[in-house]
């Protein structure tokens, strides 16, 4: 914090004193010897202002004052950027209110993954447009999903969904996924231990029936 008791210093010039000869005029003594400055050895010149002197504990006002001018521009610079990003966020993602990052650590967010998740029921080609999936629930027209197997992943667009039937459309499809496939908003798994995100696993499961007696 700069000190609050700080003063300007109102720096004055040294002003020589001339005589009508247009020349300096020597400093005397009280016996009218001429004095030297016994630092420099040079003649002592009266004056009219003998201005500030430069010492150390005013440097070093000047030194603090720079480096308390520059943390102070950093500062600004940082909160105008915060700024920026807010007004940013508020005006393109309505409602955000300036939240624009997750931590991944569980933790109560205004940002939300979209979890919705269904299985393909029945094999499909490539250039396939309808999905039967086990839901539609949770899927919205004109949003891009994920469709994963363990072979093949792609995005494609949403373009109607039928409730009654279980259906999806989509764009033509450019591969072909198995039965039990993933359709996704995001096949993104969180990991809150190491607060990273990873990618959502697609498995088959062998089954075998038993009689019991």
């Amino acid at each position: 914090m700069i000190n609050d008791s700080y003063s300007l210093i109102r720096w004055k010039d040294i002003i020589f004193k001339v005589g009508s000869d247009g020349k300096l005029i020597p400093k005397r003594d009280s016996n009218g010897e001429i004095e030297i400055d016994p630092l420099t050895g040079h003649t002592k010149y009266e004056t009219l202002s003998d201005g500030t002197r430069i010492k150390a504990s005013l440097l070093n006002y000047m030194d603090e004052g720079i480096l308390y001018a520059h943390k102070g521009i950093d500062e600004l610079k940082t909160l105008i950027r915060r700024l920026q990003i807010q007004l940013e966020l508020d005006g393109r993602v309505p409602g955000n209110s300036g939240t624009f990052a997750d931590p991944l650590d569980g933790s109560t967010n205004k940002i939300k993954l979209d979890k919705a998740l269904t299985d393909i029921i029945e094999a499909i080609t490539a250039g396939t447009t309808t999905l039967k999936v086990a839901s539609v629930d949770g899927f919205i027209p004109f949003t891009q999903v994920t469709i994963f197997d363990d072979v093949n992943n792609e995005d494609v667009l949403i373009t109607a969904i039928d409730t009654s039937a279980k259906t999806i459309t989509v764009q033509a499809l450019a591969f072909g996924f198995k039965k039990g496939a993933k359709v996704a908003r995001s096949n993104v798994n969180i990991d809150i231990t190491n607060a990273e995100m990873g990618v959502g696993d697609w498995q088959t499961y062998d089954v075998q029936l038993v009689e019991v007696v």
